[in-house]
């Protein structure tokens, strides 16, 4: 079974990823897992700063978001992959999920978005709209 958790270095986000280790990793039954950050496009920032600066400042970024799951797994022995990708969080999210084919999707609620206080965050909505498979939301 593939499992998608999209993470953002949120305690929601980790969440999901203490989720995949407890409930599903421990099931006895191989799992992959995929991790993944999804870094914004920022458009105006591409018009005043050099390519590669902002590639770079993506991955020391992603690197940063990825951090603290990477260590959950990693203590629980869980192997994954993980991966940084540009773009709308959701869109990239289902993306991605459907070109892996990734049989699950296990994400937080809320995420460090720009919009905060949602009961239940805009991201995971719209994943659950576009993604293809299951979608698991914890909290």
């Amino acid at each position: 079974m593939r499992i998608l958790v999209p993470v953002d270095g949120s305690d929601s986000s980790l969440a999901a990823v203490r989720f995949v280790i407890a409930k599903l990793a421990s099931a006895g039954t191989p799992q992959e897992i995929h991790l993944l950050t999804v870094q914004p496009q920022l458009p105006t920032a591409s018009r005043f700063v050099d390519a590669g600066v902002l590639r770079d400042y993506r991955q020391e970024e992603g690197a940063k978001d990825l951090a603290a799951a990477r260590k959950l797994l990693d203590n629980a022995g869980v192997e994954y992959t993980s991966h940084i990708a540009v773009g709308d969080p959701a869109d990239t999210i289902a993306t991605y999920a459907d070109q892996k084919q990734c049989d699950a999707i296990v994400m937080g609620t809320r995420g460090l978005g720009r919009v905060a206080g949602l009961v239940l965050g805009s991201v995971a909505v719209k994943v659950l709209h576009l993604a293809k498979v299951p979608v698991t939301l914890t909290k």
